[in-house]
């Protein structure tokens, strides 16, 4: 386990000063020591101090991950990032799984966020898994709700992204669950950085819900066109 070292306070008298200014043996190896860590050392979930002050403040996604709440960990790669599950993800209890990866979507520090939202994509993308999904839904929903609520709109599309998922996966048994969700998806029709992604859900949603999403749909957001017509 690598830690990021803090300096001392240099002393009053001269070797102090000499040490401040990193003339010193002990001062040169710390800026060697600093120069040979790797950026990818300060994402790697393994480097997090459980006794650092910092990790009062965890949220509970965070705490979850850091005590090993969730099968699976980050690997660095040389050009992008991969998730290493320890149990493959068609055999993982979708319960609680799936629902703390959702509830972890609005994270936006590393590694939180990446496991998050990868690991929620790469459960979905299990064959078969509406089964185990659809029962999940009353919790699934308020999770994405709240991405879709955030104030930072990366996490919004994130939210976005998301509920075009679960659409793929649960089709029209999303349905019931609408009105919880449009009420947020309806605000980024306001914002030019979020609307394309929402008219894109929005299609994706109605494709997948058959006739009686249209309504659902219209009901809260009267602009939105449909896509058969």
């Amino acid at each position: 386990m690598s830690s990021v070292r803090t300096g001392a306070k240099p002393s009053s008298g001269r070797g102090g000063q000499a040490l401040a200014k990193g003339s010193g043996p002990v001062a040169k190896g710390s800026e060697l020591q600093e120069r040979a860590s790797k950026p990818s050392d300060r994402l790697n979930p393994k480097t997090v101090d459980p006794f650092s002050s910092s990790t009062k403040n965890q949220s509970a996604f965070a705490a979850i991950y850091s005590n090993g709440g969730i099968p699976c960990r980050l690997v660095h790669g040389s050009v992008k990032h991969k998730l290493a599950w320890n149990t493959p993800p068609e055999q993982v209890a979708f319960d609680p799984v799936l629902v703390t990866l959702a509830e972890g979507l609005c994270e936006t520090i590393h590694p939180y966020m990446f496991v998050a939202r990868t690991g929620f994509k790469e459960m979905l993308e299990v064959p078969n898994c509406d089964g185990q999904v659809v029962p999940l839904l009353p919790r699934l929903t308020v999770a994405i709700r709240n991405a879709l609520g955030a104030r930072d709109s990366s996490v919004v599309l994130v939210g976005l992204e998301a509920l075009i998922q679960l659409s793929e996966v649960v089709g029209p048994a999303l349905n019931p669950h609408l009105n919880k969700l449009l009420v947020p998806v309806a605000k980024g029709m306001m914002d030019k950085k979020l609307k394309e992604k929402v008219v894109e859900t929005l299609q994706v949603v109605e494709k997948n819900g058959g006739r009686d999403c249209l309504p659902l749909i219209k009901s809260k957001i009267p602009t939105y066109s449909s896509i058969f017509t």
